[in-house]
């Protein structure tokens, strides 16, 4: 079944389709996005705030979000019940 996952402001994704969350902070991921923008590949699920975090997709597609990347992270654990050790 698909776990749904809130990214922020109502946006909401499917969990089985991330492959990465990223920070947007380094010039790989800056050039990766602007790419993204450029093709046509980036969702802005930001609402005209800062960029903190950068969701990879299965289908290549980057998601944008003004959440940090622990807190997608910590949401995606809780609905999938995994516990975080560290």
């Amino acid at each position: 079944m698909n776990t749904l996952l809130h990214i922020g402001f109502g946006n909401i994704i499917n969990t089985e389709k991330i492959v990465a969350i990223v920070s947007p902070d380094s010039a790989p991921v800056k050039r990766m996005v602007q790419h993204a923008k450029e093709d046509g590949m980036a969702i802005d699920a930001t609402q005209g705030r800062k960029t903190k975090s950068v969701l990879v997709m299965e289908n290549r597609q980057l998601v944008l979000s003004a959440l940090l990347p622990e807190t997608i992270a910590n949401r995606a654990q809780a609905e999938s019940g995994e516990i975080n050790e560290a």
